[in-house]
């Protein structure tokens, strides 16, 4: 199972000094954390997409290769990547890209984002969304699976014998995790190509990410890519931890009460008991996060928010500290027990390939053009 950390980005004032980063200060701080993240032995570093103030990360993939070029052995991936106001094929061109940089330590969350405006910043009408993601996921799907692609859709003009260049790495795409918070057709979407569903499972009762990852797992089996506890699960997570509970929840309480996300609704206590949002010790981390899997199964994937809200880069790095050395080793050990062996691990590039080898070798192929048909059947349907 992978343990990480996701960014959203936000510049954000902090409560007990009035003082706000200015957007260099974030970026140069959030690529330290990165880096510190593998320090610390985590699996996974993500870094969302947006294009609007208070947020800087517009480019994750310029993001995510320079941190590549500092880091070793951490995943890098995106939280979220636009799949409906980026072009499928610039998303193509730039994954395949930074998989040759990264070495292969690269996959990808596809979603539809949570800013309104940013769809007719970019040409596209937010009332068109989910069929904009099963369509532009349908043509990406094939990119990477094909060389050559004839397409013609609603959303984009056609291409005629197009090859995206440079070729993913080994001939293999990276992995693609579909995200969402509460949409079922994208739990569809995910199931029907046997990739990954994250649900971001911040922001909404554990009673509602339960359906939307059953939904997954139930069409995973469907549509015959292995049986419901063999499909790819990752969720989001909040903490923010002390040694003491006491001073973990008076720390972080004007961060919570001044969050943009957040702030001036519910209160802390009846956040932290609606959500998976942890506030407290290692120890208080450790056994909310291990109750995940009493709702979702065992599942692959874990990442938490952890330098949002206006956290000072020293607290955070902190955060990372414990998070290291106190709660993951103990989250690997006890998610470890009783893990059925047919439950696979996330999947790496490495696994990728020698699964490709391996489909091979008894006369497997790629099914592009059944991910095709579902992209044109499923808008048509829409």
């Amino acid at each position: 199972m992978q343990f990480g950390i996701f960014t959203v980005s936000d510049i954000t004032q902090d409560p007990t000094t009035g003082r706000t980063p200015s957007e260099h200060e974030r970026i140069t701080d959030v690529l330290t954390i990165a880096q510190h993240a593998e320090e610390v032995g985590l699996d996974v570093f993500a870094l969302g997409e947006h294009h609007n103030p208070p947020f800087f990360s517009s480019s994750p993939t310029t993001t995510l290769a320079y941190i590549a070029a500092k880091t070793s052995k951490i995943q890098l991936t995106t939280s979220t990547t636009l799949i409906t106001t980026n072009d499928p094929v610039k998303i193509a061109e730039d994954f395949a890209m930074l998989q040759h940089v990264a070495d292969g330590r690269v996959d990808l969350m596809l979603g539809r984002g949570n800013t309104g405006p940013v769809y007719p910043w970019f040409g596209k009408d937010i009332r068109q969304g989910i069929d904009l993601a099963l369509e532009n996921y349908a043509l990406l799907h094939r990119l990477w699976r094909e060389d050559f692609v004839d397409w013609d859709g609603r959303f984009r003009t056609p291409l005629q014998g197009f090859q995206s260049t440079p070729r993913p790495l080994d001939d293999v795409p990276p992995f693609v995790w579909h995200g969402s918070i509460r949409s079922p057709e994208i739990a569809e979407q995910a199931a029907y190509y046997g990739d990954g569903f994250f649900a971001n499972h911040i922001f909404w009762p554990a009673s509602h990410t339960q359906r939307m990852v059953a939904l997954y797992r139930q069409r995973f089996a469907h549509y015959e890519h292995g049986t419901a506890e063999q499909a790819i699960v990752g969720l989001g997570g909040q903490v923010f931890m002390r040694k003491n509970s006491q001073d973990a929840v008076r720390e972080f309480r004007p961060y919570f009460d001044n969050a943009p996300v957040y702030g001036h609704g519910p209160s802390l206590e009846e956040f932290t008991t609606q959500t998976p949002l942890t506030v407290g010790s290692p120890q208080e981390v450790i056994d909310k996060t291990l109750g995940f899997r009493d709702y979702v199964g065992d599942y692959q994937r874990q990442l938490f928010l952890m330098d949002h809200a206006g956290l000072p880069l020293k607290t955070v790095l902190e955060q990372l500290d414990l998070l290291g050395s106190e709660v993951v080793p103990v989250l690997r050990r006890e998610f470890a027990k009783n893990r059925p062996a047919t439950v696979p691990d996330a999947p790496t590039h490495d696994s990728l390939v020698a699964a490709r080898n391996a489909a091979k070798a008894v006369g497997g192929a790629n099914e592009a053009p059944r991910g095709a048909a579902f992209g044109a059947a499923a808008v048509k349907g829409a």
